[in-house]
């Protein structure tokens, strides 16, 4: 009989903001250990938390985002707990979260299974808390190191319901997730410096049947792993379960370099953690007055982007790319700007291919980009009216615009870029060409197809790269048969 994946994510998105979520220090990245743990952060006495407005307006701007604009999720009145543990990087022995009033209820994210189609992944809550320290394992002669740099670092933890039925599905709505927090600015979605943490909760059960026992995968920092992650204590859940065994509620680690989960400790229940109202803190009241003010603020939506682009006449699959980022959106919907439908999808590519890789080799974002919107339509257009080559466009004067050389027109004038389109001029050289390459052309009409592609390089080499392709192939074969 078939196993049916049942899957819940929980996701900690760390809130970008300067200060921590009840204190000043500082949250930046990578400051020596223990140098941004405030009084506050480790509860020394007589010191009081103050809640972080602008972590507050970050996880409303969550709420409408998952609910299409509307606020009837988000919880006007929400209350701070202390959630209880005892952890070597908890200091406090306990952890400010919330718990029974969170500040957002309910909402989706859509996403596109590739067995179901378009689905939509329900919210169960998502509501805010602070981070624990570190624990550090190495160079310690044997001993561990605490850093408490992390310790009340702002996060908006996101629950989802247990709607996903595959590992895919899982990263399809993490990957989903991810860039959503990151186009409404409230996150950074740096997962190599834990900004973005995920915990799979997996079960599995006969399909039809009640939901089966779940062990919770923690800490997974990447869609690889934890595309691995799920997919091998499923089949751990799957074999126990086969062999007339029962799976124990429990929380587990994966570990990369053997591709397994293991087991960390059994699953605490809400009531282990012992939550109560914290009594340092008031409830958090969020008025209609700054809800809608933070509303006015908000971005458009990636759908209303994707219509736009599908309406100015680039592909699904091209949309699909271009609004991964917001900045990648504004910039392809700025390059589209007054271009005719039929001449979209290549700019899409050129947005996709060539531009994508001078990125990649700069190590830059798009924002930072030195290429212009403009400077991409003008360079797309001197391909398409062949002014210039398209290898010439990608090799020469795509770098040459990106090291402030001028216009297009400018680069190709001074470059010599400009491409021999006269017939006239191509037909002699072919003829020049065909004449001294009589074994070629008699490999060609022999039906050795590699012989055409010489002869073309050969008009070419004869020109200095500068003919018109295409019009050296229509010739050439014109001439040939």
């Amino acid at each position: 009989m078939n196993w049916e994946i049942v899957i819940g994510l929980e996701t900690h998105a760390q809130l970008s903001t300067a200060s921590k979520m009840f204190s000043g220090a500082s949250t930046a990245f990578g400051a020596a250990p223990n140098t941004q743990a405030s009084a506050v952060d480790i509860a020394l006495p007589g010191v009081l938390p103050v809640a972080n407005r602008e972590a507050v307006a970050k996880a409303v701007r969550f709420g409408l985002a998952v609910n299409g604009g509307f606020s009837d999720n988000i919880n006007r009145r929400s209350v701070f707990a202390r959630k209880s543990y005892f952890y070597p990087d908890l200091p406090k022995g306990y952890q400010i979260s919330q718990y029974e009033l969170p500040i957002v209820k309910g909402g989706e994210i859509p996403i596109t299974s590739p067995t179901r189609g378009e689905i939509k992944v329900r919210l169960t809550r998502a509501h805010l808390e602070e981070d624990a320290g570190k624990s550090l394992h190495e160079d310690f002669h044997g001993m561990s190191g605490i850093d408490l740099n992390r310790a009340g670092v702002p996060l908006l933890e996101i629950v989802s319901e247990p709607d996903m039925r595959s590992a895919e599905e899982a990263v399809a709505y993490a990957k989903a997730l991810h860039s959503l927090v990151r186009w409404i600015d409230i996150c950074d979605g740096n997962m190599q410096e834990g900004s973005f943490r995920c915990d799979a909760n997996v079960s599995v059960r006969r399909p039809g049947a009640p939901l089966g026992t779940r062990c919770e995968i923690k800490n997974l920092n990447s869609f690889r792993f934890m595309e691995r992650a799920i997919e091998f204590e499923a089949k751990r859940q799957i074999d126990i379960l086969e062999d007339g065994g029962k799976i124990a509620q429990e929380t587990r680690l994966y570990d990369s370099d053997k591709d397994e989960t293991r087991s960390l400790r059994i699953k605490e229940e809400a009531h282990d953690y012992r939550y109560f109202p914290d009594p340092d803190l008031l409830p958090l009241v969020v008025t209609e007055e700054w809800i809608g003010q933070i509303k006015a603020s908000m971005p458009e939506s990636p759908s209303v982007q994707r219509d736009k682009m599908v309406g100015c006449g680039a592909s699904p699959q091209q949309v699909s790319q271009l609004t991964a980022s917001r900045e990648t959106s504004k910039f392809a919907l700025a390059t589209f700007s007054g271009a005719p439908k039929e001449e979209v999808p290549t700019l899409s590519n050129w947005i996709l291919g060539p531009l994508s890789a001078k990125l990649k080799e700069h190590n830059l974002d798009i924002a930072d980009c030195r290429v212009t919107p403009d400077q991409l339509k003008a360079l797309s257009k001197r391909v398409a009216d062949g002014t210039i080559s398209a290898s010439a466009a990608t090799t020469v004067v795509l770098p040459a615009l990106w090291e402030k050389e001028g216009s297009v027109d400018q680069v190709i004038e001074r470059r010599g870029l400009k491409q021999i389109s006269d017939s006239g001029a191509i037909e002699k050289i072919v003829d020049e060409v065909l004449a001294s390459n009589a074994k070629q052309v008699e490999d060609y009409r022999a039906g050795k197809e590699k012989a055409f592609n010489s002869l073309v390089g050969q008009v070419m080499k004869a020109t200095k790269g500068k003919a018109n392709p295409a019009q050296v192939n229509e010739i050439l074969k014109r001439k040939l048969n």
